[in-house]
């Protein structure tokens, strides 16, 4: 592949850390945003508190459906937002917005329900910041996508490797710089040991959760400890599995640095191939390709053994003939062909800015000012009614292409895809599975309802 005219996607890739100090400062200027939150779990305090951080806000409205997640969450809030005040309390997050007093909202659900509360969140008339992936199915993820459009709002995915400050400094050093040369292929990976193990049994949900509405649209299961908290990634009910979870994120970054759209076919491979034992019913080992024109991108996951490279577990690899680029959450790494200068940068902490990083529960502080980058990369967009970097769009392709993943595996073929039509070429099968039914009396979104 020859190497592609990067400069314009350079240029706003750059501006994202340059003006990070001009646009926290008009920030200030700026009205005081209302702000609510739809999941108060793990990574919708880390988003939120962020958005704290760097934006005048007052967070008026949170939601769960696990009374005593929501009331820790209400606790921790007031203490960090300028108010003190503790924010509404709700457990349905369409009364919440029915309310239609909310400037911003996040979502930040398991993932099977991201789709209806982002779709309902615009039509409230909010701005959404809502995490990857976009939805658990094709369908479901382009009406998210119709829905922003319709409602002409600004909707940012949770994709933060695209406002990560040492991979910007990559993408600028490298990338933009020709130092690759000509790119030809990319591998990207995760080796961590996160599936879940053990056939934990059934029993009944905890009193402090709304088991019924947790499930809301997916299919109801017995209730067992691989459900709530945080444990529900173990289960292709409520996602997409290690593809889901992890390849978004370094397939939407290699994307985004190498300025690729959709692919044009998808194979993939792999299943449960060692931990027959475990109730978990996603994947354990799975390679996919994603061939777009001229460049393959290759991912593989493996949640046993070790990695090939302990350095970079989880990964995006991108080969020139003239270097490698070697980029994780952590840290990037450019390796010269020959002479040449080898490069490397690494993960911000602004604990002088930010102290509380180092004492917060469960944060990832090495993500932290990513974080707060894409909050304040969103916010520009909000201000702008511009396109935030991980623009709806933008995330819809990445989600889906991992969907698209899947569903290969499973029907054990490639797919060949037509974007524009979004449709799998000549394979009724394959279509069918870009859609999944919904439990009843939910009603699955599609781009000419909502």
């Amino acid at each position: 592949m020859q190497r592609r005219n990067f400069l314009q996607a350079s240029a706003a890739a750059a501006g994202i850390a340059a003006s990070a100090k001009e646009s926290l400062a008009a920030l200030a200027d700026q009205p005081v945003k209302r702000v609510g939150l739809i999941g108060t779990g793990w990574y919708g305090k880390i988003d939120l508190l962020r958005l704290i951080q760097v934006a005048p806000v007052e967070v008026v409205s949170l939601c769960d459906v696990d009374s005593q997640m929501l009331l820790e969450a209400g606790e921790i809030v007031a203490g960090r937002q300028a108010s003190g005040q503790v924010p509404r309390l709700y457990d349905d997050y369409r009364e919440m917005l029915a309310e239609k007093d909310l400037d911003l909202v996040l979502v930040a659900t398991p993932d099977h329900w991201h789709a209806l509360a982002m779709i309902e969140a615009v039509k409230s008339g909010a701005d959404v910041y809502v995490q990857k992936p976009t939805g658990v199915d094709v369908v479901e993820s382009r009406a998210m996508l119709a829905a922003a459009r319709k409602y002409e709002r600004v909707v940012q995915v949770g994709t933060q490797r695209r406002s990560t400050p040492h991979l910007i400094e990559a993408k600028r050093r490298v990338i933009d710089e020709g130092l690759l040369g000509n790119v030809g292929h990319a591998e990207i990976c995760c080796y961590y040991h996160m599936r879940a193990k053990g056939s934990p049994p059934d029993m009944p949900p905890p009193e402090n959760l709304d088991y019924e509405m947790w499930t809301g649209p997916a299919p109801l299961l017995p209730y067992c400890s691989l459900r709530h908290p945080r444990k529900w990634r173990a289960n292709m009910e409520y996602g997409n599995g290690i593809v889901g979870d992890m390849c978004v994120h370094m397939l939407d970054l290699t994307r985004w640095m190498l300025d690729l759209g959709w692919p044009q076919r998808v194979s993939s491979s792999g299943g449960i191939l060692m931990d027959k034992a475990s109730r978990s019913n996603i994947s354990d080992t799975q390679t996919a390709t994603f061939e777009f024109e001229g460049l393959d991108v290759v991912w593989n996951h493996r949640s046993w053994g070790a990695s090939p490279d302990p350095d970079y577990p989880w990964a995006s690899i991108i080969y020139g003939d003239r270097g490698t680029l070697k980029m994780d959450v952590h840290k990037y790494e450019f390796i010269p062909n020959g002479r040449g200068e080898a490069l490397r940068g690494e993960a911000l902490f602004e604990y002088d800015k930010y102290p509380e990083d180092e004492t917060e529960k469960d944060l990832e502080r090495h993500v932290a000012s990513a974080v707060r980058g894409h909050m304040l990369d969103w916010l520009a967009a909000v201000e702008s009614r511009g396109r935030p970097v991980a623009d709806i769009e933008q995330g819809h392709i990445s989600s889906s292409s991992c969907i698209l993943a899947n569903v290969s595996m499973e029907l054990e073929r490639t797919l060949e895809w037509d974007a524009k039509l979004h449709r799998v070429v000549g394979d009724a099968e394959a279509n069918r599975k870009l859609s999944r039914p919904y439990r009843e009396p939910w009603v699955h979104p599609t781009v000419d309802k909502v």
